[in-house]
Order: C-alpha cells, then structure tokens, then sequence
C-alpha cells in the first residue's frame, strides 16, 4: 500500500525477501550484518518522524489481502530526515571521500556537523501490535536516489516483539512492507516503495537479505513526486457508491473514467449562470458561454502542446475526430491505389473508416504486425511504408493490451516517405504527457470522457497545414463566413469543421477536468499508475491458470487476462458481484485479440483514483473464484 503527500513525502511498503539469483539485472539486494542494531535504528528513525498519534504502526482493518498488513500513519508531511539537513546543490557537491566520510558516520567536509549516520545510530523499539507467522518480517533498504549522487545508507529492520531470531526465510509470496531510505540534492526524505515480489520459484537463500527484483512491465523509472491518492478518491463522488453490497472499485477506466467533483461543479456552473448558444449573439450570456468555450479550448492546446488554439477542433469523441479526417482530408487526398498503414493493435474506431475510405476510393489498407508481447515490430512496419503510403494511423496506447507504441518513431518513419501521420491518443492522455509538437503527428485525437471530462466531448489536433488541406465534412451555421444561394465562404480552420451548436457545458468540463489534472501533474499520476501496474501484474501471475495478454515491456495502465476453465463474462459477472466493474469482452479491438488466439478477455483498467486495496479486492475474488473450479 502506498501514502504519501503534496510536499514531498512518499510511503508505500514492500516485502522482505532473501538475495535471489532469478533476475540479476536491476536487482538491489543488501545484507543485514547486524540484526539488533539495525533493529534499533529503525525504531528511532520512526521516533523521531512528526507523527501524530499514539504508535506510527498501527494494525488497520481487515482487508483483503492474504496475509496482515499495515499503515503507517504520516499525518504531517514535509520535514527533512532526522539528523540528515538537505544536501548542498551541484555546485557544492561532496567528493568521493566525503561520501565515505558520510558512509562511516562522520561530517564530510564542507557540509553541515550535524549530517552523519552517527546520529541514525542511537536509539527504543517499534512494537507491532500483532503478531504474525514466522515467515512475516519487516526490512528497511536504502535506494539510491536519482541525483548526481546518492549517499548509501544501511538498511534497517523492524522488530516483532515474538521473534528474537534474525529475518527468517519467507515461505510465501505474502506482501511485507520494506521501508527505503532516498537521498536527492533536496532536502533528504525517507522513500517507502511498492516494491516487485520475487517469482513463485525463487529459491529459499541465504537468510538476513533484502532485495527488490523487477519484472514485467519494464519499471520506467518515473519519476517520484508527490501524490495522495487518498486525497484524489475523495474528489470523486462516484467511489462512495455501493453494488451489490460492497463500495464500488472502478477498474473500468479505458471504457471511461470517472469524473471528479470540480467537473460536475463547472458544468453545473455553467448550465446555472452561462447557459446560451456562442459565437453568434450580442448579450452577456453569449459572452459569457463563449469565453467558456474558448478558454476550454485553450486548455487543451497547453494541455497537449499544441502551438495554437487554432489547432484544436472539438468534435463528439476520438471516434467522431477520426470520421471528420477520413471524410474531409482523406477524401480529397487518397485516391485509388493508394495505402492507408494502421498497425494489428488498432481500435475499431481506428479502422473501420479507414476501411470504408478504402472501400470508396479504391485504396488499400496494410497492417504493421506485433509481437507475442504485443510490441510493434518497427522493421516489419518500415518495410510496408513506400511512395504509395499516404497515411499512417496508429494508437498510442492498445485500449486492449496497454502496450505503447513508439508513435515518436513511426511518425518520423511516415515523414520520410511523404505520409501524414495521425494518432490515436485515447488510451494516452490519462496516463502520460502528451506533446504533439514533440510526436511531430499531422494529427492527435482523443475523447474527453476517457480524461475524466464528459462524454460527448473529444479533441481533434491537426497541424495548420494539414487541416488548411482539409475541406469542411459538414454544413451548417457556425462554420460559415457568408452563405448565397450561389456560394459559400467557409470559416477558417478551427471552425469550418464545428457545424451547428456543439457540445458547449461538455467542452467546458472537458476544461475542468484539464485543470484538475494540470493540478496534481500527470507525471505524479502516471508514476503512480505504473506502480500499480506492475503491483497488479505480479500478482495476477499467481492465479493458477491465468493468462495475461499483451505483456509488452512499456505498458500504461491497462490489463487484459483470460482465465482457465471460465470465460471471460463469467469473471466480469462473478467480480460485479463484489462491486469490482471491470471490462468483459473483445473491447471494440477484435483483430488484436484475434492475433492472440482469443475472442475476449476480462480487462481491469486503471485511472489515478485506483488504489492497492483496489487490486487487493480484485486478487482475492479471482483467487475465490479459481477456487470453485480447481
């Protein structure tokens, strides 16, 4: 489980295994030379954190985990490591003998007395108020902080008031918590981490180890910032619902997320004080609906990187977005003989019109293949690019199987044989970055309900270039300079492609729904996505005969599973029942499931108000649910 706060701060908690010879690379593993010193340590490290309270370790209710857990109670945030001051910036920074100096207790030279690990060194005993099996111990590691360096600290243990012996061998793949200790070239604060657990075959090692072992998916090294996710859950409402009896765990995102009370609040705003048609009127409501409106439309350029609101054409969803490129720039561009590239992982809103363009004009469709992982294979997809090649469509992010594809690589791939590049970011701009002038795509397109906005609101992004080649695909007001009988003059670009009243109290919210993630930072909300990622991951491999489909090394928050013995609606049915929504089917991304040898899957997609008891709940049902059909 994971805590942390605004300032700085983050805890989370790990298991404590021994030294494992599985998976050498990017392994950290430590020893403990001395059990009860180190025992010591921890304890005053804990003491002297700003706690608020009673103990700092506190047996929480039950949950459904397989073995006891616990919290750590951090209620203030923000104050450097006892004894340890902040770290002097780069132009001041402790040479090697400075840092053995730090290493072996005393002041390096240049920084302050008082940093020394001797003032770590002193010290009662944190008591865990419950005992556990003797296969339950607790370690604390130092991690090496991503700086110009890092100052290595011993690692610590937590004592049990029923164990004397040292950290015994564990027996079970139980989850534990391991404290890390991070220093960076800001104030020093102590880091507690989700770490990976070891593989159910990992040998029974030299005891008195600690160590972290990475698996799938790649940990991207993200980087670590502040993120309360239990502040994020009470921004939105919907997660105090009940079905079925139980609180609701949203596990659904990639079909759509959840929207948080700041959005409900501005559209309600909107309807209650700005309500009226825009562009076209003289009074103060018109004014009002119309800055409204444009402002939206000025987040989402900042939000994506656009260079221009002018680039920004909203449309009903990422699906309408695509409709209006294939109507109006692939009408009058692609022609008969011509090829459309789209890649084996698309969503059917990123092929069917594409074949039905094909199907009008004689083109022709060519589709990149991928991996058993799920990862497009970059040689195949060059080789099918040639002069012919007038358009390259690709997804960012698999709505299917979470794999991201190097659209950096494939656009620059396009441009070197003439093509127009478009991305589909749908299952992108919730979990990561988006910047179109870095993609280089001649266009971007997603939906606002999948970024926590309304439904009926979506983006499309297109060079000025590109969409200045691009004719209107509907009539009607709104788009139009002046309109005879004989003629009509259009409006430039965005709004010769926003005909009639479009979804204004939408665009609005998708405006809020920007600031509200501009407000926590998406790369706080995509380290934390990841995290949890590579937590579900590890333990649905744990389940007997459950598949994962799409294990591709760089994955955002989407998985995909088929279960042996079940199918797929059976998983989706029995985990509703616990108020666990998930998806159940082929997710509108038939020919990816297909290249795997399946129909459907249960796919679990995650958002930032996703949690580790979230994955718990859902690991324990399945267990449950594996259990009636050994």
């Amino acid at each position: 489980m994971t805590t942390n706060d605004r300032s700085g701060e983050t805890w989370s908690f790990d298991e404590a295994v021994q030294p494992s010879a599985v998976s050498e690379q990017g392994t950290r593993a430590a020893y403990l030379p001395d059990v009860a010193t180190l025992t010591q340590m921890a304890n005053e490290f804990f003491k002297a954190l700003p706690l608020q309270g009673a103990s700092p370790v506190q047996t929480p209710v039950a949950q459904p985990r397989d073995v006891p857990s616990f919290e750590t109670r951090l209620p203030q945030f923000g104050a450097p490591a006892p004894g340890l001051p902040a770290i002097p910036s780069a132009n001041a920074l402790p040479n090697e003998a400075d840092l053995q100096k730090a290493i072996s207790g005393a002041a390096p030279s240049g920084l302050p007395e008082e940093f020394s690990l001797a003032s770590l060194a002193v010290l009662p005993v944190i008591e865990i108020p419950k005992v556990l099996d003797a296969s339950s111990r607790f370690a604390f590691s130092p991690e090496q902080a991503q700086s110009p360096f890092s100052i290595p600290l011993p690692p610590f243990e937590l004592k049990f008031p029923s164990f004397e012996a040292g950290l015994p061998s564990i027996s079970s793949l139980a989850e534990l918590p391991t404290a890390e200790v991070a220093h960076t070239a800001q104030p020093s604060f102590y880091f507690l981490e989700n770490a990976v657990l070891p593989p159910a075959s990992s040998p029974n090692l030299p005891q008195n180890g600690i160590q972290s072992t990475p698996t799938q998916p790649l940990d991207l090294r993200l980087p670590r910032q502040q993120f309360d996710v239990a502040s994020v859950r009470r921004d939105f409402p919907i997660l105090n619902e009940r079905v079925n009896g139980h609180p609701l765990i949203w596990l659904d995102n990639a079909a759509t997320t959840q929207k948080p009370q700041s959005v409900i609040d501005r559209i309600s705003y909107f309807y209650e004080h700005e309500n009226s048609n825009i562009h076209r009127a003289a009074h103060e409501l018109a004014a009002r609906a119309t800055d409204a409106y444009e402002d939206a439309r000025q987040k989402v350029a900042g939000f994506i990187n656009a260079t221009s609101t002018k680039e920004i054409v909203f449309a009903r969803g990422a699906t309408e977005a695509i409709n209006l490129v294939a109507k109006s720039w692939g009408n009058r561009h692609i022609q008969k003989e011509d090829e459309i590239v789209l890649t084996w992982i698309e969503h059917h809103a990123n092929i069917v019109p594409w074949q039905m363009l094909a199907a009008e004009k004689g083109a022709r469709l060519r589709i990149a293949p991928v991996d058993d992982d799920g990862q497009i294979l970059l040689d195949e997809f060059e080789k099918l690019l040639n002069p012919k090649t007038r358009l390259v469509s690709i997804t960012q992010v698999s709505n299917a199987l979470g794999t991201i594809t190097p659209v950096h690589k494939m656009v620059q791939m396009a441009h070197r044989y003439g093509a127009r590049a478009l991305v589909d970011g749908a299952q992108a701009v919730s979990h990561m970055r988006i910047d179109v002038q870095s993609i280089d795509c001649d266009f971007y397109v997603f939906s606002g309900h999948k970024v926590f906005a309304p439904t009926g609101i979506g983006v499309l992004y297109g060079k000025p270039d590109a969409l200045a080649d691009s004719p209107p695909w509907q009539g009607g007001g709104n788009m139009i300079v002046d309109v005879t009988f004989e003629k009509t003059v259009y409006q430039p670009p965005p709004g010769r492609f926003e005909a009639g009243t479009g979804s204004i109290a939408d665009a609005v919210g998708l405006g809020a729904a920007i600031d509200y993630l501009e407000q926590i930072g998406m790369e706080n909300i995509a380290r934390h996505e990841h995290d949890l990622l590579i937590y579900a991951t590890k333990l649905l491999l744990t389940i007997p005969g459950l598949r994962i489909i799409g294990t591709a090394k760089e994955k955002a928050g989407v998985l995909s599973f088929v279960l042996d013995g079940f199918k797929t609606e059976e998983v989706g049915a029995a985990l509703n029942r616990e108020g666990i929504a998930v998806r159940s089917g082929h997710h509108c991304a038939q020919p990816t499931l297909r290249r795997f040898g399946v129909e459907s899957t249960v796919r679990p997609s995650l958002a930032l108000y996703n949690n580790y008891e979230d994955i718990d709940a859902m690991i324990a049902a399945l267990r449950r649910l594996r259990q009636t059909r050994p």
